[in-house]
């Protein structure tokens, strides 16, 4: 399985590199912003464990402690179901185990942005999503793009 994850990333990286380097401008930010995208998502989801160890050592540094099980997971924009970043998430063990993302509900009314973040039980974009109750946002990590 890794395999095949491995070949699909090297396609993705093969295609958008030709169609970058042969598109317009416009094609090639496009492309670019696509496999920024992807690529968060994917060291996400694979150092997810060692960028959540980062942050709480990173807390126990400034005296702050987490009660119950913390976990780092890629958040998707709810709708569009694109990679932005990831989320540190904590509560019992049981709630954290079942958290796979965080969902992102942005708004912005007159110049003023709004962003709800939901633990959710799934990753897959278009799916019934399903808030793990009891389970809270304790990191935030955002890439710009």
């Amino acid at each position: 399985m890794e395999f095949y994850k491995v070949v699909a990333l090297a396609l993705v990286l093969i295609i958008g590199l030709t169609v970058c380097l042969s598109g317009t401008a416009e094609a090639q930010n496009l492309i670019i912003d696509a496999l920024k995208i992807f690529g968060i998502g994917y060291v996400v989801t694979v150092f997810g464990g060692q960028i959540n160890d980062f942050i709480n050592n990173l807390a126990n540094q400034k005296g702050v402690s987490w009660e119950g099980t913390t976990k780092v997971v890629p958040i998707i924009s709810v709708g569009a179901g694109t990679y932005v970043g990831a989320a540190q998430v904590v509560g019992p063990q049981d709630r954290v185990d079942t958290v796979q993302a965080v969902g992102q509900v942005e708004a912005r009314i007159s110049g003023i942005r709004g962003r709800y973040l939901i633990p959710i039980s799934t990753k897959t974009p278009g799916s019934t999503l399903s808030r793990i109750q009891g389970v809270g946002i304790s990191g935030l990590i955002d890439f710009r793009i």
